[in-house]
C-alpha cells in the first residue's frame, strides 16, 4: 500500500509540488487521512461514486494523453500507466457499486452538473494538443493517485472488497520521466501547467465532496 504522504527522497519536482498542491492539501482529505472513522455511508458513497465518474471510465486521462505525447522515453511509463488504471477502474466500479447509490443533498443540489463539468475539463486538458500538457496532466495524476489510493483502501475494508496491490508507475519513475522531459524550458512549462490543471480539479473533487458532507450534516 503506498504511503498517504508522498515520499521527499527526490527534491526538487513534480512530486513535491504534487504534495504540497494536490488531494492532500484539503482540509477533508486531511481529516479522513488522519480519520477515516469520520465517514458515514453516505460519505462512502459519494466519494466512491464520485471518483468512480472522473477516473472510471476508459479512454481516462492517461489513456487520451498517451495519444498526444510523441515523447520516446515516454512510451514504456504510459503503457504501465494505462494497464495500471485499467485495473483501478475496476476497483472503483466494484466500490461504488458496493457503496450503493448516491443521493442530492438539497433541493437545489447541482454536484453532478459540477461533476460533468470537471470530467469535461480533464478530458480536454488530456486532449490539449500543446506539447507537455497532457503528458504532465498524466504525470500529476500517478503521483496524486498516491494519496487518493489508502483512502479506496480503507472504504474497501470497510465495504468487504478486497484491496488490490498497486498497480502504477512508481513514485520514482514518474519522477525520473518529468525530470528528464523537463530539460526544455517550454516543455517543463506545458508539464506544469497540465499537472497544476489537474491538481486544481482534484481538490475542487475534494471540496465538493466536503460541502455535500456538510449539508447532511446541518440537514
Amino acid at each position: 500500500m503506498p504511503e498517504t504522504r508522498l515520499s521527499a527522497s527526490v527534491q526538487p519536482g513534480l512530486m513535491d509540488h504534487v504534495s504540497e498542491h494536490g488531494s492532500y492539501s484539503s482540509q477533508y482529505m486531511s481529516k479522513i487521512s488522519s480519520n477515516f472513522a469520520i465517514l458515514d455511508t453516505s460519505d462512502v458513497a459519494d466519494i466512491a461514486h464520485f471518483l468512480c465518474v472522473l477516473h472510471g471510465r476508459h479512454p481516462g486521462v492517461v489513456d487520451h494523453a498517451s495519444g498526444k505525447t510523441t515523447e520516446v522515453d515516454a512510451r514504456d511509463w504510459f503503457v504501465e500507466a494505462m494497464n495500471g488504471f485499467a485495473s483501478e477502474r475496476a476497483f472503483l466500479t466494484k466500490l461504488t457499486v458496493s457503496a450503493g447509490p448516491i443521493s442530492g443533498v438539497s433541493a437545489n443540489d447541482q454536484s453532478n452538473a459540477t461533476l460533468m463539468g470537471q470530467r469535461k475539463a480533464m478530458e480536454m486538458l488530456s486532449q490539449s494538443d500543446r506539447n507537455g500538457c497532457a503528458l504532465g496532466a498524466s504525470l500529476a495524476l500517478v503521483l496524486d493517485w498516491q494519496s487518493i489510493r489508502p483512502v479506496l483502501e480503507q472504504i474497501a475494508l470497510k465495504l468487504d472488497v478486497e484491496p488490490r496491490q498497486w498497480p502504477l508507475p512508481s513514485v520514482e519513475k514518474t519522477e525520473a520521466l518529468y525530470s528528464k522531459l523537463s530539460q526544455s524550458s517550454a516543455t517543463a512549462r506545458a508539464l506544469r501547467f497540465g499537472a497544476d490543471q489537474i491538481l486544481s480539479q482534484h481538490r475542487g473533487l475534494w471540496q465538493l465532496l466536503e460541502a455535500r458532507r456538510n449539508v447532511r450534516a446541518e440537514g
